[in-house]
C-alpha cells in the first residue's frame, strides 16, 4: 500500500521530531476495509424509506391468482362409483381364485333329466349336491374312439354301482362351427340305450372343468316300459 500524501515535506527526522512536538499537524489514519464508519450504518426508519421508494408502481398479486398448499380430497362414495369398485372387485376375485363365476350363466351351460324327473335335480347335481364316485377324459379323441370308450365307461359305472360320474369332453372351442364331442356327449346321454339309466346331468362347476365336463346321475336300475309312457323330463344346451 502507497503511504498517504503529506503537504509537508520534511528532509531530516531532526524535522520530524520538531513537527511532533509542536503538533502543527496529525498524521493520516489508516482505515481497514472491514471497518463501518458511523455514516456507513443506515436506521430502520431510513431502510424502510428506501424500500418503498423502490417498490413503487408495483402492484400486489390478486388473491384469485394465488396458489397455496394443496390438499386431497376424499369425496363421498357415490352409487356408480360404489358400483364400480364392487366390479372391480368381483373381477379380482374371479381372476384370482375362481371365484363369482357360475357356469349355468353362459351360453355352454347344458343341463337335462330322465324320466319323470323333476328339472330342479339338474340344478343340484351342477351344484355338488352328489357326490362324484367316477370320471372319464374322453378330450381330445374322435368321435368313434370317444364312443367306444364311453360305452365301456357307462357300462362298468352301471354294473359296479356309481351314481355319479362326470365325462370330460373339452369345450369345444377348436371347432369351427359347434363343439362337436361336447354335442355328442349330450346326445350319447339323452337318446338311445344309456337314456333310461340317466337320473340327469348338467355341465360340471369350474373346479371340475366347467363347460368342458358333465356330470351325470344314474339310476340303480334302468326305467321300466311302464313309466316311459309317462312325462318324458325336460332338457336344455348350449
Amino acid at each position: 500500500m502507497k503511504p498517504p500524501k503529506s503537504s509537508v515535506t520534511l528532509n531530516s527526522f531532526q524535522d520530524l521530531q520538531i513537527l511532533l512536538e509542536g503538533k502543527s499537524f496529525s498524521l493520516p489514519r489508516f482505515r481497514h476495509p472491514d471497518h463501518k464508519s458511523h455514516e456507513d450504518e443506515q436506521s430502520p426508519e431510513l431502510e424502510g424509506k428506501l424500500f418503498s421508494k423502490a417498490m413503487e408502481g408495483v402492484s400486489p398479486i390478486s388473491r384469485d391468482n394465488f396458489i397455496g398448499r394443496s390438499f386431497q380430497i376424499e369425496l363421498p362414495e357415490g352409487p356408480k362409483n360404489k358400483d364400480d369398485a364392487e366390479t372391480l372387485l368381483k373381477l379380482k376375485n374371479l381372476v384370482r381364485y375362481g371365484t363369482g363365476f357360475n357356469v349355468s350363466d353362459t351360453p355352454e351351460y347344458v343341463e337335462g333329466t330322465g324320466y319323470h324327473v323333476h328339472p330342479s335335480i339338474a340344478g343340484r347335481l351342477h351344484q355338488g349336491d352328489f357326490a362324484i364316485q367316477a370320471h372319464i377324459d374322453l378330450h381330445g379323441l374322435g368321435v368313434d374312439d370317444a364312443k367306444e370308450i364311453f360305452e365301456k365307461f357307462l357300462r362298468w359305472a352301471v354294473i359296479t354301482g356309481k351314481r355319479g360320474i362326470l365325462i370330460i369332453h373339452g369345450r369345444g372351442l377348436s371347432s369351427p362351427s359347434e363343439p362337436v364331442l361336447k354335442k355328442k356327449v349330450i346326445e350319447w346321454l339323452s337318446r338311445g340305450l344309456w337314456r333310461k339309466w340317466v337320473i340327469a346331468y348338467s355341465s360340471a362347476r369350474g373346479c371340475d372343468g366347467g363347460a368342458g365336463a358333465t356330470y351325470v346321475l344314474l339310476r340303480l336300475r334302468p326305467v321300466s316300459r311302464r313309466l316311459k309312457r309317462g312325462r318324458v323330463g325336460s332338457g336344455k344346451s348350449g
